[in-house]
């Protein structure tokens, strides 16, 4: 026997009925579906999308998302959710580390550092000493003057908390 597939609508898109739109399959087993011309697809992992039509998703129970939640969140996938909650859980960093770390490409890296920076989860760090790697390395105080490195900001942090109470963490 064959699961029924649950669709979600992207927030950052939402999609109506006359649009084309494009499945992303996430980890949970979710297809979050989006405007074909969300910006947002672009940053998605291009080996997860999906052809969807309306007619199967309407076939199907679409839970629902009118959770209140920061518009940024709504901006964010999970990759971003992952590179938030590295810098939660390690600290300041730089976009080499991050992107090793997280396996995704150093281009795309610094793109979403620039992202999730414009939107005001991540600060630049300058002109400072940090503790590298909190944690990892202890005592041990370094800042490579050739690096960006960035920090959670408060922001941040609640956008890690808001979507981790999403039902299927995030877009």
């Amino acid at each position: 026997m064959v699961d029924e597939l649950t669709y979600k609508i992207a927030k950052c898109c939402t999609p109506e009925k006359d649009n084309q739109i494009i499945g992303y399959f996430k980890e949970d087993g979710t297809i979050t579906v989006h405007d074909s011309s969300c910006s947002a697809v672009s940053s998605l992992r291009a080996e997860r999308l999906l052809d969807v039509s309306w007619e199967e998703i309407h076939k199907s129970k679409i839970p629902d998302t009118s959770q209140d939640i920061p518009s940024e969140v709504a901006e964010l996938d999970e990759t971003d959710y992952f590179i938030l909650k590295h810098h939660q859980e390690l600290g300041m960093d730089y976009s080499k580390v991050v992107a090793e770390t997280l396996r995704i490409p150093l281009e795309e890296m610094q793109q979403r550092h620039r992202k999730l920076r414009e939107l005001g989860g991540l600060k630049r760090v300058e002109g400072r000493i940090i503790h590298y790697r909190k944690n990892i390395v202890k005592g041990k105080w370094i800042k490579h003057r050739n690096h960006t490195y960035y920090e959670l900001t408060s922001e941040g942090s609640q956008w890690i908390d808001a979507l981790e109470k999403l039902p299927d963490s995030n877009d």
